[in-house]
């Protein structure tokens, strides 16, 4: 049995109103409102659910229409959203150069596939290929202020372009393997063929995007916004060339992890041994797992950060096509055993405590991506269209953004002095609210109650809905 929701989440009456201007009639507006306060406190956070358990809700198609079909853009809502969270926060927020924005993606995995552009992802978290949306997504961060700005889907070139059935169509003889490898091999000798053969295909290739292009395009969008940061933040994924360019071009600063097979530009190193001579490498490049063997234990110091101590090792370098950066090579125990990270930045004036100070703040992406699914639904939807997916996604954005408000410690006007942690959990705040919903649906218990209505009647316009699918009484 679950909370029957009688009126909005009190958090939510607070801010809608910033929204209001984009629904054309009350009822969506409403709609709105209901579903922002389902995603906030109900276990169960599908469509369906939402419907059975808000009370002024008339059917589970009216809410669904809202989702899928509603005369409202979703893109229009994500950006009255960062409007309003920008102005809400102006003296919580540090300036542009203590501030970033965090790149990542994650994945909304689903037993299915009748769900609009689901496919199967590599998850090297779990080293599976679950049926999911890859969700890429970029977030903003300055001091306590944290939140999502923009996402796009990653669709793989063989779900976009229809692959397999392209070259069922033009090579019928052709059997596609089930390992990547051998995939791989066969896209390198069927696809200039196809492409120069079939103009739907060279058509959907066109529409093709990949990682590194979807993060370069929330860079320009978070700077089109005008969002004040100087710094990206990113995983090894999306380091490459392109990427390094772009943010070069518009004047940005990034840090990120390197995977440890990268190759090094092994002349531009300057490194001692044990005797205090420089290295010399048999070879031009060399990979960093390579390298770290050759380094003495006796050049790694401890770094404290925050509260947590690390045994670093930086050193200056170039990496082909990307030009002289500073790497920081750390390690969380004293004996440099088990795993390490190495970092990467385009700062070569920057010492090691900079450095991993700055990527630590990358953290926050990967809060928002867990209390977006335990918490908020992020990957609790069972609409089939991608629109309404979408629709989904962006009012858990809202969501989010505005528990994170509650989450602020008080604004100061010292922006030399602004708090940079916070003063709640978002959990915390989507608890807060089910306990004023709770008191709420009381009083109306008690409303009814004292107008003469039976218990058995009250606890059946509450629950029968839910329960049995039984229209509830309107509410007073």
């Amino acid at each position: 049995m679950q909370l029957p929701i009688v009126a909005p989440a009190p958090i939510v009456s607070e801010h809608a109103q910033a929204f209001r201007h984009l629904f054309n009639d009350e009822r969506a507006y409403q709609h709105f409102q209901h579903y922002l306060t389902g995603l906030i406190v109900l276990e169960n956070k599908s469509l369906s659910n939402i419907s059975r358990c808000t009370l002024a809700s008339a059917d589970k198609s009216n809410l669904s229409r809202f989702l899928s079909s509603a005369p409202w853009h979703p893109p229009v809502v994500n950006d009255t959203r960062i409007e309003y969270v920008l102005k809400q926060t102006i003296l919580h927020r540090l300036t542009s150069s203590g501030s970033s924005l965090i790149l990542d993606d994650t994945m909304c995995e689903h037993v299915g596939s009748l769900f609009e552009y689901i496919d199967r992802h590599y998850n090297h978290c779990s080293s599976r290929y679950p049926l999911a949306h890859n969700l890429v997504t970029s977030h903003y961060l300055s001091g306590a202020v944290r939140f999502p700005v923009d996402f796009e889907v990653y669709r793989r070139y063989e779900e976009v372009t229809e692959w397999a059935t392209f070259v069922a169509k033009h090579f019928p003889a052709e059997t596609i393997p089930s390992q990547a490898k051998a995939r791989n091999q066969l896209h390198k000798r069927l696809d200039p063929m196809l492409l120069q053969e079939d103009p739907d295909f060279a058509a959907r290739h066109k529409l093709f995007c990949t990682k590194i292009e979807i993060a370069q395009l929330l860079i320009e969008q978070s700077i089109e916004r005008g969002l004040p940061f100087s710094t990206v933040l990113m995983d090894s994924w999306y380091l490459s060339a392109d990427i390094v360019a772009y943010l070069e071009s518009v004047d940005k600063d990034w840090v990120s992890l390197l995977k440890a097979n990268r190759n090094l530009e092994a002349h531009s190193l300057r490194i001692q041994d044990d005797s205090g001579q420089r290295l010399t490498f048999d070879s031009p490049q060399i990979k960093v797992k390579d390298l770290l063997p050759l380094i003495p234990k006796s050049a790694f110091a401890p770094i404290q950060v925050g509260q947590h101590t690390y045994w670093c090792f930086t050193f200056c370098g170039r990496i082909p096509r990307f030009g002289k950066v500073r790497f920081v090579i750390s390690f969380e125990t004293a004996e440099l055993s088990g795993t390490y990270a190495v970092l990467i930045t385009n700062r070569a004036d920057w010492s090691a405590k900079q450095v991993l100070a700055k990527y630590l703040q990358r953290w926050p992406i990967e809060t928002f991506y867990r209390d977006g699914k335990q918490l908020l639904g992020l990957d609790e939807y069972r609409m089939r269209t991608f629109e309404a997916i979408q629709t989904h996604w962006s009012l858990v954005f809202v969501a989010y953004s505005i528990l994170h408000l509650a989450c602020l410690p008080p604004p100061t006007n010292a922006p030399g002095k602004r708090p940079t942690l916070l003063a709640k959990t978002i959990g915390q705040v989507c608890r807060q609210q089910s306990q004023a919903l709770m008191e709420k649906l009381i009083l109306f218990a008690h409303d009814c109650l004292e107008q003469g209505e039976s218990a058995a009647l009250v606890f059946a316009k509450l629950f029968d809905r839910q329960n049995r699918g039984v229209p509830a009484c309107p509410a007073r």
